[in-house]
């Protein structure tokens, strides 16, 4: 028997989406499943998408540039031009999604063997894309009970080995929420000028913050111009999930040229996605309030709900849209399985992600689970309540 190559045999499953098959059953059978797991917004696409795709006149959909049409990346650049950051074309390439757009960052700047730093939980489709460019995903390890904070730089440093080509950081964070300020960023900053690393920053979740502070993009940072590469995506910031549009961001010549050969070798991103994308650059604070109003009160729902339950420890998240609490069960995955094939509320139960996924370090987050708050106010309290319940039954049996 021929098998999978042994990177293929490598590539770990997405324990956002692996127990899917348990809520797909639990469905057919006809429980309601509140599916708090995954990153799927319910907040409707702006319209002026869906009209930009009313007015395509095109009779051929043909290739577009490997670096995105001009329409495309002169709306990005006035978009980021609103946050203080100045590009040009230069600085853009149009990605097939942010995922293509940190592929990108991990293939254009690391070579087979090479390691990146990124706090740990992480986004657990890290893991897959180092595993497809053949890199080493390694812990930088952030704790609960710190309230997610980076360790000091000395700790940081001492895990910086000849091996090591990149930090990176998502920001604010999947799966935690937690908001890295301008002092922590500039650590990370410091150590990679220090040792001439790259610096990723996965700035998905720009807009999504929920105390009033301000974002620090890495972008801003203009004395590591060299070293910074950002990844951006419009998956989550207009709900558009579906619309496979990202961006790979960066100041460094080198890097762009040799991105864009990549792209060229896989022909262009999605022209008419491109093109419905073109007019969310004129949504403005008034788009974007309401929307990040909406998420903080579903956050808000999700933090009501955590406060009744026992022995439950959580940090408040600041941004994106997601918490990872610390659950009084010994596994987390066994938890959830039991939910979906054991437990019901008058036939409802809840789908959450168990946590262990999110870690490189072996054993962390093996009691842990993140909630993705991404159902309206009234569904989210009702889930809470649900998992309220579930907790108390699973403890009894246990």
């Amino acid at each position: 028997m021929i098998t999978a190559s042994k990177r293929g045999a490598a590539m770990p499953p997405s324990p956002i989406r692996k127990l899917k098959p348990y809520a797909d059953k639990a469905i057919a059978a006809g429980k309601t499943v509140y599916q708090l797991n995954i990153g799927q917004p319910d907040i409707e696409t702006p319209p002026a998408m869906f009209d930009a795709l009313k007015k395509l006149g095109t009779k051929v959909i043909a290739y577009g540039p490997s670096q995105g049409i001009p329409e495309y990346q002169d709306a990005l650049i006035k978009y980021y031009k609103k946050h203080g950051i100045e590009l040009g074309r230069e600085n853009i390439i149009v990605t097939n999604g942010g995922s293509e757009a940190i592929i990108m960052g991990m293939t254009v700047c690391c070579d087979p063997g090479d390691e990146i730093l990124v706090p740990e939980p992480f986004y657990t489709n890290y893991n897959g894309f180092a595993t497809q460019a053949a890199v080493t995903v390694r812990p930088i390890t952030t704790r609960i009970e710190d309230d997610w904070e980076l360790p000091d730089i000395s700790v940081i440093e001492r895990l910086i080995t000849p091996k090591t080509k990149a930090l990176m950081i998502c920001n604010p964070n999947n799966p935690t929420g937690k908001l890295y300020g301008e002092e922590e960023l500039r650590k990370l900053a410091y150590l990679a000028k220090k040792h001439n690393l790259f610096l990723f920053g996965d700035e998905v979740y720009r807009e999504f913050i929920f105390s009033g502070e301000k974002h620090t993009s890495l972008l801003e940072f203009r004395d590591m111009d060299e070293h910074v590469v950002m990844m951006d995506s419009i998956s989550k910031r207009f709900s558009a999930c579906g619309s496979r549009i990202g961006a790979f961001v960066s100041r460094n010549k080198a890097v762009m040229q040799a991105a864009l050969c990549f792209g060229q070798a896989r022909l262009c991103p999605p022209t008419i996605d491109q093109l419905m994308a073109v007019p969310t650059v004129e949504l403005g604070k008034e788009y974007f309030d309401t929307m990040v109003g909406e998420y903080k009160k579903r956050r808000d729902a999700v933090l009501e709900g955590l406060a009744k339950m026992a022995d439950v420890e959580y940090k408040v998240p600041k941004g994106a849209f997601y918490i990872v609490m610390r659950l009084p069960v010994a596994d987390a995955e066994d938890f959830v399985i039991w939910m979906l094939t054991e437990f019901q509320v008058n036939n409802e139960t809840v789908m959450l992600a168990p946590a262990e996924g999110f870690y490189a370090t072996p054993g962390l987050g093996r009691n842990e689970a993140r909630i993705a708050f991404v159902l309206n106010v009234e569904k989210t309290k009702k889930a809470m309540e649900i998992l309220r319940l579930a907790l108390e039954a699973y403890r009894k049996k246990c």
